[in-house]
């Protein structure tokens, strides 16, 4: 975290709300920029955008005006919990014939035919 960040949130900083990764929201206390109050995120770890839920990044981004409540915050029956980012990690998708998952993966079907220069299609 930049030291400049953490001296301005303790200044210009009004604690908004936190959200389940513990990540904490802030708003500048004072003057406008640009006709609009300032608003960031100061992350628990490792600062990394995905880790915003949608009822945050909806406020972050001034889609909203106040920040959505505990019980827009709970997950509806059809919705997943949101997980960050996985890329790089062992969490990481790697589908079959992917390099870490033993590089093998099913032969071709037979419904392809490579084009081959001078075939004139």
């Amino acid at each position: 975290m930049i030291i400049g960040t953490l001296i301005n949130t303790w200044l210009n900083g009004e604690l908004v709300g936190s959200d389940v990764f513990a990540n904490r929201y802030y708003r500048n206390s004072g003057s406008l920029l640009n006709g609009r109050e300032r608003r960031w995120v100061i992350y628990k770890s490792k600062a990394d955008a995905s880790s915003v839920p949608a009822e945050w990044h909806a406020w972050l981004h001034h889609t909203t005006d106040t920040p959505l409540t505990e019980s827009a915050a709970q997950l509806q029956p059809w919705q997943k919990e949101h997980q960050p980012n996985q890329t790089g990690s062992s969490g990481a998708y790697r589908p079959a014939g992917h390099d870490l998952r033993g590089g093998h993966r099913a032969h071709a079907t037979g419904d392809y035919q490579a084009w081959t220069p001078g075939d004139g299609q």
